[in-house]
């Protein structure tokens, strides 16, 4: 249906005053959705634990097989048994790190993808369920583009999690523990200073360059939206050759996520390099202590290796803290937009225990009064009431702007009326679900748009379960069934993106056939007629007036030799209806109506006479 001119600016989600709490607030809420394999993710955790603690008993083995080689003279047993036993015991450990750790990637997989899968499902659903006005004020690039992102990110914030943040944790307790009660307390503080040295650092550095991730991924999302939104409207650019204009606000968007970038990638040199600093000290640090002691005698040289290898163990991953904090930061960033996109509030919902429409017996149309605004200070409709009689057939003519598109708007519950009411079979479509009502309603819009797949499928989508010849005889009452056979693949030909490789009749009596198809107890036909010509016009005409017949009919039209059968016309303007009647006594009021009809006939003989 074609708006009537009302549309409001959006008003993007504010961002969170205190980044802390949005980050506290999106894990407790990703929680829930990884709780459900709560008995995958204790399996997970042990495997952790194990993969860690083989890990840290490496190095341990390494230092007793160090000092099992320095061997008195006279015991070549020691050379043949202990060296050997530890040799296994360490080849041992090092394969139980990486069972443990496959295992547990094993055993947590199916936790990660099921959430990933089911927010995602639920975010499609919640936008699905919401209204009219939030997918008319959103871009549908940048908020696929979030979507996209808050899975991936959801994805990756568990992956880092499970697998770098908590098994670098145990690590660094069990290190810290070791050093603290084999060696003395000095080891323990000098790594413990360093860490949080390293921690605090990183953390600071990360949180400052967030903004320059976030800008990037605006601009990024900007310039997504800008070339989906060129693109599917491909034609229009042509029409107009503004190929070089497109192209030119496509590359300012690409220019200042450049620049963006570049900001991010310098604060990540002085990150990285920050960070070597604060390890190559802690490691000098604790080596010079080591070799100290080596040289003391309180320490042996397997004692040295074993305090080399925890410092190479423990440090490695933090180099990549940076690398994990920013990524956990940008991946908290956006699942929390995943999740504001779920936390939309629904501008149209089910009232508490609504109940389905019945449509067992007659189903009439009533608006009692019916009072309308998209905006506060544009009023569409101004105390609107009309009935359809089951069975009938109700036009409405008026010029563009008049509210005429807005009836079938409210009679579907994209909106609530502000005033009034809308009744179907004598409900409040209030009091009902919103589901119920629309499986009870078939529309031909004016702007139709096909989904880019079959034929064969655009029309099922009127009824998803209906058979092939039930699909064909749709198409025959539509008189398109022709025209889909002389193609090449028939009922499989791929309509292209939103109908493009159709002509506009070809996907206005697809949308018909879909109509028919769905066959409801309410049609709407929206200038339905309105991209064919005069010969397929009156053939469709016939097959809408015979799909009418015992169907409660609402005709929107602007042309009035489409609606001259009409049980009832309405005439509207400036969101009121000025004059009801059939067409013969809307003529003889000489008002309005036979004005409009009066100008149309003499263009009609006009364009006939050139």
């Amino acid at each position: 249906m074609r708006g009537d001119g009302e549309r409001s600016l959006s008003n993007p989600a504010p961002e969170s005053a205190n980044p802390h709490q949005s980050d506290w607030r999106t894990l407790r809420r990703l929680a829930p959705y990884l709780w459900q394999y709560k008995w995958r993710v204790v399996v997970a955790l042990l495997f952790v634990v194990g993969a860690k603690v083989a890990n840290v008993g490496v190095p341990v083995l390494l230092k007793n097989l160090v000092d099992a080689m320095t061997l008195k003279p006279g015991e070549p047993a020691a050379l043949l048994v202990v060296p050997v036993g530890l040799l296994l015991a360490y080849g041992l450990l090092r394969l139980l790190t990486s069972i443990f750790t496959e295992l547990r990637e094993l055993v947590f997989a199916k936790a990660t993808q099921g959430a990933a899968r089911h927010i995602a499902l639920q975010t499609f659903e919640h936008l699905h369920g919401l209204s009219l006005r939030f997918h008319l004020e959103r871009q549908t690039g940048g908020m696929t583009r979030d979507i996209e992102r808050g899975v991936r990110g959801m994805e990756s914030l568990v992956s880092f999690s499970l697998y770098s943040i908590v098994p670098t944790l145990v690590e660094l307790v069990l290190v810290l523990g070791i050093l603290a009660l084999r060696f003395d307390a000095g080891f323990a503080w000098i790594t413990g200073a360093a860490l949080a040295i390293y921690i605090v650092f990183t953390v600071s550095v990360t949180e400052w360059r967030t903004q320059f991730r976030r800008q990037a991924n605006e601009f990024d999302s900007a310039a997504h939206t800008k070339a989906i939104d060129t693109l599917i409207n491909y034609e229009t650019v042509k029409y107009f050759g503004n190929e070089h204009f497109e192209a030119r606000r496509y590359d300012d968007s690409l220019e200042k996520l450049r620049l963006a970038r570049l900001k991010s990638q310098t604060s990540l040199s002085l990150l990285n390099t920050g960070q070597q600093i604060i390890i190559a000290t802690a490691l000098v640090a604790v080596l010079w202590r080591a070799t100290q002691g080596v040289a003391d005698g309180r320490l042996t040289l397997g004692d040295l290796v074993m305090i080399n290898a925890f410092m190479i163990q423990l440090y490695i991953p933090l180099n990549f803290l940076g690398t994990i904090y920013r990524s956990l930061k940008q991946n908290l960033t956006d699942v929390d937009k995943m999740f504001r996109l779920l936390d939309s509030p629904r501008e149209v919902a089910d009232a508490s225990g609504a109940q389905p429409l019945h449509t067992n017996g007659p189903v009439d149309v009533r608006f009692d009064d019916v009072s309308f605004a998209y905006e506060a200070d544009r009023p569409i409709l101004s105390g609107v009431s009309f009935h359809i009689p089951a069975g009938r057939t109700v036009a409405v003519v008026g010029p563009s702007g008049a509210g005429k598109s807005t009836l079938g708007r409210l009679l579907y519950r994209f909106y609530d009326a502000q005033q009034g009411s809308v009744l179907v079979a004598g409900q409040d479509v209030r009091h009902v679900t919103q589901a119920s009502v629309r499986h009870a309603i078939g529309i031909v819009p004016q702007d139709t748009v096909l989904f880019n797949d079959t034929v064969a499928y655009n029309i099922r989508y009127g009824r998803t379960d209906a058979t092939d010849a039930e699909v064909q005889a749709a198409a025959r009452a539509a008189h398109i069934h022709d025209f889909i056979m002389s193609t090449p693949h028939g009922y499989q030909t791929m309509v292209g993106e939103r109908g493009l490789k159709l002509s506009g009749g070809e996907k206005q009596r697809i949308a018909i056939a879909r109509t028919l198809l769905k066959n409801p107890p309410i049609l709407i036909f929206d200038e339905a007629t309105s991209a064919l010509d005069s010969a397929n016009e009156r053939a469709i005409q016939r097959e809408l007036q015979r799909a009418a017949e015992g169907k409660t009919t609402l005709v929107i039209a602007h042309r009035l030799s489409t609606v001259v059968d009409a049980h009832e016309i309405l005439v509207m303007a400036q969101g009121r209806i000025v004059e009801r009647g059939t067409h013969p006594a809307l003529l003889a009021a000489q008002g309005v109506y036979a004005r409009m009809w009066a100008l149309q006939q003499h263009a009609g003989h006009a364009s006939v006479s050139d």
